[in-house]
C-alpha cells in the first residue's frame, strides 16, 4: 500500500493549525513511553518523542477523552 500525504487542511476538520513551537511537551508515562502530549490553546497535542519533527496529533478534549477511555481499556497499545 502506497504512502500519502495530505497537503490541505481536511475539509471539515474544524481545528486550527496550531504554533507547537513554543509548547510544554511532557511525557506521557513518567518518561519511560514513545508519547508526548501538549495542552495548547484548548486542545491537546501527541507526538512520538523519537521523532519530535514529525507530525503531531490533535484532539479536542471530547475526542482526548475517548482516546484515553479506550487505551485504559486496552484498545490502544501506548508502548
Amino acid at each position: 500500500m502506497a504512502e500519502s500525504t495530505i497537503q490541505q487542511p481536511l475539509v471539515g476538520w474544524g481545528k486550527p493549525e496550531l504554533d507547537l513551537s513554543g509548547a510544554e511537551w511532557q511525557s506521557s508515562s513518567r518518561g519511560l513511553g514513545d508519547v508526548q502530549i501538549a495542552f495548547v490553546e484548548g486542545f491537546i497535542a501527541m507526538r512520538n518523542s523519537g521523532r519530535a519533527e514529525s507530525p503531531s496529533l490533535i484532539f479536542t478534549p471530547a475526542e482526548w477523552g475517548a482516546f484515553v477511555s479506550g487505551a485504559r481499556e486496552g484498545e490502544f497499545d501506548l508502548t
